[in-house]
């Protein structure tokens, strides 16, 4: 094989820019040779492509050697389970699934170890978090004491949220800011500082919206080693920010809207200086810095390239699929401690959440303002985001 064939699931916001991407050639080794939406309308189809409206068809229809699924939240396993199972590689929009026994289920149908199974967590091409990851794991922050990531630059309208139907419910969506706005974040934590042992969450449901779901959310996370962390996010917020600062024994490294790296760097640990100073107030000597980086790095196209490269010629996954269960324990967590007002110990079992999480989408009556026959079809686009 010297291309892949890809068959796109779901062309709403995101299917349709990375369709945009690898028609423009961005992707080197790829081409879409089939496009499937259930519920909309395909764009036009160009020479070598077909067109769908069941997702099992174009999964049998063997026009496709890998599928990019970008459809609502839950059909992400479903699908997901079925292409695995057709022998398809698989490259998944985030989340991989809702819930982590949904997880577990996608997790397990790669049982064929030569497909290439993916995440789209682009966000681990970013330059900025790359060179964070690198200064943790060279030890140039010395050992992490505390965490605090401030995320409430999510603003979203009430209207967002009445364009899209199946948005801010539990039925439809599986969740709030945590499923839709911040996997990205919670994989990035993850990836960064590994996964906690315990967390507590503090969520609150359609505080800001006529929503059902969480757009307010406070966790504490809390690791054998010491480390504590502080997660805040909300889509209720403004003006919001995206703050992140590690502090280390080494010092305070702050980033700021995930482009710009300062670090007020101690000379001397602050452990060793505070058990060796022979001053009451005494302060270890730091200087300020501003950490350069690279420009960003090259996001869906990259993931894309990399998904391709690794079916191709065996380059090692940027996102493997896998890894995803991560931020949707963290994300499931974090809700399962607010609606049962305790810490949750690590790993969660995945069943009482996949219970609670059934009887609220079955339970609920919950109605929007019905706002949807004012939208355009930008509006409705953006209601994918």
């Amino acid at each position: 094989m010297d291309t892949v064939r890809l068959g796109i699931v779901g062309l709403g916001n995101m299917g349709k820019a990375h369709l945009g991407n690898i028609r423009a050639g961005k992707v080197s080794g790829m081409r879409v040779t089939a496009l499937c939406e259930s519920t909309g309308t395909l764009p036009p189809l160009q020479d070598g492509e077909t067109g769908y409206k069941d997702v099992s068809e174009m999964i049998k229809s063997g026009k496709i050697d890998a599928i990019l699924i970008c459809t609502p939240h839950f059909s992400h396993t479903t699908i997901g389970i079925e292409a695995l199972q057709a022998g398809l590689h698989v490259l998944v929009e985030k989340p991989i699934s809702v819930h982590k026994a949904d997880c577990e289920r996608l997790i397990a149908a790669h049982t064929d170890k030569k497909l290439i199974f993916a995440a789209m967590f682009n966000m681990r091409t970013n330059a900025t978090f790359k060179k964070v990851k690198d200064l943790i794991d060279s030890g140039e922050l010395g050992a992490i004491r505390r965490v605090h990531w401030e995320v409430t630059n999510w603003f979203r309208t009430n209207y967002y949220y009445a364009t899209g139907g199946w948005r801010g419910t539990w039925k439809g969506e599986g969740g709030g800011v945590l499923m839709n706005q911040c996997p990205h974040n919670l994989d990035l934590f993850q990836w960064m500082f590994g996964m906690p042992q315990r967390v507590r969450g503090f969520c609150q449901f359609g505080r800001f919206h006529q929503v059902e779901v969480e757009d307010d959310v406070t966790a504490v996370l809390l690791y054998d080693s010491g480390l504590s962390a502080t997660f805040v996010t909300s889509t209720g917020e403004a003006p919001g920010c995206n703050r992140l600062e590690i502090t280390g024994e080494q010092g305070r490294l702050t980033v700021t809207d995930n482009t710009k790296i300062h670090f007020q760097r101690n000379r001397r640990p602050m452990s060793k200086f505070c058990m060796e100073a022979e001053a009451a107030f005494a302060m270890p000597e730091s200087w300020h810095m501003d950490i350069p980086i690279e420009p960003t790095g090259g996001q869906h196209v990259e993931i894309l390239q990399n998904f391709t490269d690794a079916i191709l010629k065996g380059e090692k996954l940027l996102s493997p699929a896998e890894e995803g269960i991560r931020s949707v324990e963290l994300a499931n967590a974090i809700l399962l401690s607010t609606w049962q007002d305790k810490t949750i110990e690590l790993p969660m079992s995945s069943a009482d959440y996949e219970r609670i999480l059934i009887e609220k989408g079955e339970k609920s009556t919950f109605q929007k303002t019905k706002v949807v026959a004012k939208a355009t079809a930008d509006d409705f686009a953006k209601s994918f985001r």
